[in-house]
């Protein structure tokens, strides 16, 4: 009989992450209702399997309108993925493809990156930073700490931002091991889950003080229309 030691492993982890972020959690839900509340835009970024979590947030239904996901295909797994796995680890592409978006002062960026090792990434933090963007590294804390950069500055992403969520998943990604066999990820279930919840949080505060939020619903329920969003955001969000 089976006992789902994955499902189990995943309701862990579900409630560690959320105990060791829930003093993030409540700050970035504030940032997040002031970036509603001061018309201002929240990117995502990641490559690989980690550019899923900012996808979780774009354009979907329940989700918020003004979510910019940067969709480079070079680093995407969409052209190869040992190709995205080489390209995230280059310097100096990271401003081309900040350079192809809009991008403004005061706006929020999310970037995803379970090693925080990799150039890419690290560099997409760094200007962000020097652009007066506010940069949330989502990444596994602990494997981080204990790993080395592969940048020049030797730096890692969760040096490089101004707020860790930190997806909690053990280093390696892996919620299982059968006979040595490393299986059951858990790090897209996990960072989806924390992100989601700031989203909801930062939903309940804009309530609370009267700020219309701009939130996707369902096409495929009759009695809505989410043009209104697209047009309010065309030209910021590249990928509408």
């Amino acid at each position: 009989m089976y006992n789902f030691e994955y499902m189990n492993k995943i309701d862990e982890l579900l409630h560690k992450v959320y105990d060791i972020n829930k003093v993030e959690i409540e700050k970035l839900a504030r940032v997040f209702a002031d970036n509603i509340k001061n018309d201002k835009v929240i990117h995502t970024f990641g490559t690989g399997h980690s550019h899923m979590i900012g996808i979780e947030l774009f354009a979907r239904a329940g989700g918020l309108g003004n979510v910019n996901a940067l969709l480079d295909p070079d680093a995407l797994t969409a052209f190869g993925a040992q190709r995205s796995g080489a390209v995230e680890k280059l310097p100096g592409l990271a401003d081309i493809i900040f350079d192809n978006y809009v991008i403004e002062k005061g706006d929020v960026m999310i970037i995803s990156s379970n090693s925080g090792r990799n150039a890419l990434p690290i560099e997409m933090a760094m200007r962000c930073q020097k652009e007066g963007v506010y940069v949330i590294a989502l990444t596994n804390l602990e494997q981080s700490k204990n790993t080395t950069s592969r940048h020049p500055s030797g730096k890692r992403l969760f040096e490089c931002v101004d707020c860790v969520l930190d997806n909690a998943v053990p280093a390696g990604d892996a919620l299982l091991d059968i006979n040595g066999l490393l299986t059951g990820p858990g790090s897209s279930i996990s960072s989806m889950f924390v992100l989601n919840t700031i989203v909801a949080e930062a939903l309940k505060i804009c309530d609370a003080e009267g700020i219309k939020a701009p939130v996707f619903q369902s096409q495929n329920v009759d009695g809505f229309d989410n043009d209104a969003i697209y047009n309010k955001y065309f030209g910021r969000v590249k990928h509408f």
